[in-house]
């Protein structure tokens, strides 16, 4: 079986959620004897193709973008090219370049699609991209929701409930780096071992004014962030404005640095307030190394892996005293926090591993070419 992914982006050049998913599920596919290829643009394009953890990745020079959105004229002859040796093209949505492919390629092979977000952002740029998005999602053979919260909370989805399979995003534990005891020890030394953690990129969406501002509630213990983003130096301002000290900006880290700081911590916090958070693969990570968690409700992904008073809890978005108690409770409460921390990683284990991600998509696979 021959399996050809379309997303705008992938590994090297970039690092990302979808990226993480699609390597993910083409690693996994190899053991069930799927042959993936992935198709991507490039803004450089140095070299068209690349081979990654076992997989070929075929890249197009990006000639323009809009709205986010890359396009490339090459990659017209290249999608029909590939296409035609595939036995399914797995999509990625949202990127309406791929829609477009797909209408104006016309190949009539077998295909579905991974649902990773609503458009959150880009509202009148939808409103013309709005019939090509119908058509797509209805041409396709199957949609592949993230989660059952995302599913139950996007009107999009719920326009085609009738060929929406859930298959939930998962991590393989073995792919990270093993723990480096001199790292431990020197993140133990600069911020000792009960700390509250962040990790991903400072966007937005990702609540990160607002965790600054519950910080004040526990100002007693550092509040530690890892990530670079656009709104960095904006939220450094911000932290400055309320007079708040006990929260660390580390910058990008390597995985080994991140891997130390995952073990350390005495908890995951994550503030994301709004829907353009899908699923939030580092909020999962936080339960794959054992450790409680603190969310906000926004109808995703995030509640499906944060289970409020199971594995930890869940406030209402953009509270920041509601998230400043949540982080108190855990610190008052480390028995609490700690069965927390075991459930989390015992639904990890259970619901949320590349492994289980990998066979439900290779089954899915199966099911299609039926």
């Amino acid at each position: 079986m021959k399996v050809l992914h379309f997303y705008k982006t992938y590994y090297p050049e970039t690092v990302g959620g979808v990226e993480k998913v699609i390597n993910e599920i083409a690693q996994g596919a190899i053991r069930h004897g799927v042959e993936t290829t992935v198709m991507t643009l490039s803004p450089s394009c140095r070299e068209e193709t690349v081979q990654i953890d076992g997989h070929l990745v075929y890249r197009c020079k990006i000639n323009f973008e809009l709205s986010s959105t890359p396009f490339s004229f090459k990659a017209f002859s290249m999608f029909r090219q590939l296409s035609r040796d595939a036995d399914i093209i797995h999509y990625h949505f949202p990127y309406p370049f791929a829609d477009l492919m797909h209408f104006l390629s016309r190949i009539k092979k077998p295909s579905l699609v991974t649902y990773h977000s609503d458009i959150i952002k880009q509202k009148n740029m939808v409103k013309l991209y709005r019939p090509l998005k119908r058509w797509f999602l209805k041409n396709v053979d199957k949609i592949v929701a993230t989660s059952p919260n995302y599913l139950k909370s996007s009107d999009i989805l719920g326009k085609y409930k009738e060929k929406v399979k859930v298959i939930p995003i998962g991590i393989d534990k073995s792919s990270y780096p093993e723990l480096d005891v001199e790292k431990l020890e020197y993140y133990k030394n600069l911020l000792g071992d009960k700390f509250f953690l962040f990790t991903g990129v400072l966007r937005y969406y990702k609540g990160l004014h607002i965790l600054i501002e519950a910080a004040r509630y526990v100002d007693d213990v550092p509040i530690v962030l890892i990530g670079a983003g656009p709104i960095e130096e904006e939220l450094k301002e911000h932290a400055q404005r309320l007079g708040v000290n006990n929260v660390y900006f580390l910058g990008y880290l390597p995985e080994e640095d991140k891997v130390a700081l995952l073990n350390l911590c005495y908890a995951k916090v994550f503030p994301s307030h709004l829907r353009s958070e899908a699923f939030g693969i580092s909020l999962l990570e936080g339960a794959m190394y054992g450790k409680p968690m603190i969310s906000s409700e926004i109808g995703t992904g995030t509640t499906h892996i944060n289970i409020d008073g199971e594995t930890g809890i869940v406030v209402p978005p953009s509270d920041s005293a509601a998230l400043g108690e949540a982080m108190r409770k855990l610190l008052d409460n480390p028995e609490l926090a700690a069965e927390y921390g075991r459930n989390a990683e015992y639904r990890y284990k259970k619901f949320f591993t590349a492994e289980r991600m990998s066979r439900e998509y290779f089954e899915l696979y199966k099911s299609i070419l039926k």
